[in-house]
């Protein structure tokens, strides 16, 4: 198999460093370069002891020219309003590109602008860049030069939901989610409420309303469904005490009455083939049966009596809602089969 000479900006986040263990074991990865401002200097194995004996390098300073001499494609894992320039860098010298970051996934700048508060400095990529979300838009990231990997919260809340718009049963201004993350979704900074005595036996919602990953979705959502009419949705973001993991939970109303054996029908049809999604009937999705995994779990269920479908999903927020999906998405634009080095099962217990 051929290699791909691969470098990860920002590989002591999280995110950042699930990407460095899945490209190790990549069958088509050579790793040249990681970096992280904050670790620049110290090994890899130092940082994270899990990766001793199978990273051998050591974490250096982001120098976006000089990584582009030392690699085919660039994965960037920095924090959002961060990645702007060093993605137009490293497309300015040919490089394949996938970015984690939000920096390039909303295609309006001024809602871009709006939500990060800050100036797009590069608004002619955000046109440029495909939306990674391979179930969605896979023709179109397996030629783009420049992918934008989606969201966590995103990836679980537009996959369990773009059947229904793409068939037009879905009211768009019917849509509710509930959505509960592992503490790592909110990064490895350290902050008060991610403290052990704040976070353990713990449940607490935050962002109602005012979430950056709202126009993601709505943006998404839209598009799948071809609508003209602006899609709202109602989002709301739980932070639970589990290291890893998202279960969202999104209620809407039909445009039409129709069996639950035809949404899941739907589904089935919908999904056929995808080798990330599963369709649980009888067992619920739960984060337990997808960690470390890239997977994507939906249930489809009927609250006829109230008159809503609900719809439930489960994702690794740092594989299939992060690392994991932003390799499935550059193995496309390398021309290889999208599960190269993904094939893994879930840990159970």
């Amino acid at each position: 198999m051929k290699k791909f000479r691969v470098a990860i900006a920002g590989a002591s986040g999280y995110a950042g460093a699930e990407l460095v263990r899945l490209a190790a074991a990549h069958p088509a990865y050579e790793l040249t370069a990681v970096t992280s401002e904050k670790s620049a200097g110290q090994s890899v194995a130092s940082v994270f002891p899990s990766l001793t004996g199978v990273v051998s390098h050591t974490f250096e300073a982001l120098a976006p020219h000089a990584l582009a001499e030392r690699a085919d494609a660039v994965f960037l894992a920095l924090p959002h309003t961060k990645s702007q320039e060093p993605v137009a860098l490293c497309r300015k010298a040919g490089k394949l590109v996938v970015d984690l970051s939000a920096d390039y996934r909303l295609k309006d700048v001024a809602a871009y602008e709006q939500w990060y508060q800050t100036p797009h400095a590069y608004p002619q990529l955000l046109q440029e860049a495909v939306y990674g979300l391979p179930e969605l838009h896979r023709s179109a990231i397996a030629k783009a030069g420049l992918v934008a990997s989606p969201g966590c919260y995103p990836t679980a809340a537009i996959l369990q939901l773009a059947p229904l718009c793409k068939q037009g049963w879905l009211q768009p201004d019917s849509i509710v989610i509930d959505a509960k993350s592992g503490i790592s979704g909110a990064g490895r900074s350290p902050a008060l409420p991610y403290h052990f005595p704040e976070a353990h036996e713990s449940l607490e919602p935050y962002k109602i309303g005012q979430h950056r990953h709202i126009p993601e979705i709505e943006q998404e959502l839209g598009i799948v469904g071809g609508r003209t009419a602006a899609i709202t949705v109602a989002f709301t973001p739980h932070l639970v005490p589990m290291n890893r993991g998202i279960l969202c939970t999104a209620y809407c109303r039909l445009t039409k009455d129709v069996s639950l054996n035809e949404l899941r029908a739907l589904y089935r049809d919908f999904y056929k083939g995808e080798r990330f999604i599963r369709l649980f009937e009888e067992t619920m999705p739960n984060p337990r049966y997808i960690k470390g995994s890239n997977y994507c779990d939906i249930g489809i269920y009927q609250d006829r009596r109230a008159g809503w479908v609900v719809t439930v999903a489960a994702v690794d927020n740092l594989v299939k809602g992060a690392a994991g999906q932003a390799i499935q998405a550059m193995n496309l634009m390398m021309g290889l089969p999208e599960d190269t080095g993904l094939t893994a099962p879930g840990s159970y217990p």
